[in-house]
């Protein structure tokens, strides 16, 4: 049986995606790997998607070419193919990664607030927004503020009109309502 994982040598690790006897499949998720773990540190740097729009347009549209070429020799499953384009898509993330540092561009450093819940004593990290939320979840369960307005909203009028009329009231605690006991010997109350 041929083995599939890189084994040491005496001169390092055997690169299986140099090796001609490697099975094809083994050799392009090893190069894809490559890629991925390339495109993870610029993510982690610039945050998932920020990157890109640091750029001018010139060098972006060079990029998403470049990603449209590594999509299409994947979907060909060519194994030079998919070499070659991978490559070139490390490529491109360290040209953007260049350019955004040269023209001043800032790598993200997220804001984050953390709070423990009340019932379990969980740890909860809140961010602004969602590049910042993938920039932080590795590091446990992420919140962004846009999805805590959507729980607010879901909370219903009449606690927003308490937080209104009462500046400075806290919401301790959420309780479904009870749903209305049906007496069925007697049925539906009138609508009148």
């Amino acid at each position: 049986m041929a083995r599939l994982t890189p084994r040491a040598s005496g001169r390092g690790v055997l690169d299986l995606s140099r090796d001609p006897m490697a099975p094809p499949e083994v050799v392009i998720k090893s190069i894809l790997d490559g890629v991925d773990e390339t495109a993870r540190q610029m993510e982690r740097k610039w945050g998932v998607g920020r990157l890109r729009l640091l750029v001018a347009d010139a060098l972006r549209i060079r990029f998403d070419a470049q990603k449209a070429k590594l999509d299409a020799a994947i979907a060909a499953d060519q194994e030079t193919y998919i070499r070659a384009q991978a490559e070139g898509m490390r490529r491109a993330w360290l040209a953007l990664n260049r350019a955004a540092t040269e023209d001043g561009a800032q790598p993200l450093a997220p804001e984050v607030w953390e709070c423990a819940l009340p019932s379990t004593g969980e740890v909860v990290s809140i961010v602004r927004t969602e590049a910042q939320a993938h920039h932080v979840a590795r590091e446990g369960e992420v919140w962004t503020v846009a999805e805590i307005a959507v729980l607010i909203e879901r909370l219903g009028g009449d606690v927003r009109q308490v937080k209104r009329t009462f500046p400075g009231s806290a919401v301790v605690e959420v309780r479904d309502r009870d749903p209305p006991v049906m007496d069925w010997e007697k049925g539906d109350d009138p609508p009148f």
